[in-house]
């Protein structure tokens, strides 16, 4: 068995970090390479977004994405015009709602916009 006393006296000395005289410089040191190397990383990031970005765009563009978008959301967006149009004339506190079918879009892209920032929320927290 080991000694419990030599055992603590070595967890003492390993807890106690030796001084030395150019800790300060050497933290400097290794902080600007950090920050530098980091700046290097954000730059290379952000022009790889970029290029990308721009990739993204002109293959959306070029495969006529807008139309096809468009042309999906026809039929639900006409049912959904429908059914609020059919509310609306139920109902006296929809009527104060000029565009009724654009106050739905706007409150489901804010939802939408929501769920977004909660999972970014999320996964900086783990």
């Amino acid at each position: 068995m080991a000694e419990v006393d030599f055992e603590r006296r070595i967890e003492r000395l390993f807890a106690d970090a030796p001084a030395f005289g150019d800790a300060e410089a050497f933290a400097q040191r290794v902080e600007r390479r950090l920050d530098r190397g980091w700046a290097t990383r954000r730059v290379l990031i952000g022009f790889a977004g970029v290029v990308g970005g721009v990739i993204g765009a002109s293959q959306l563009v070029l495969s006529n994405f807008a139309t096809d978008v468009q042309a999906a959301a026809a039929g639900p967006a006409r049912l959904l015009t429908a059914g609020v149009s059919q509310v609306a004339s139920q109902s006296d506190w929809m009527s104060a709602l000029t565009g009724a079918g654009n106050v739905v879009w706007l409150a489901a892209g804010l939802a939408g916009l929501a769920v977004a920032f909660v999972i970014t929320r999320m996964i900086e927290e783990i």
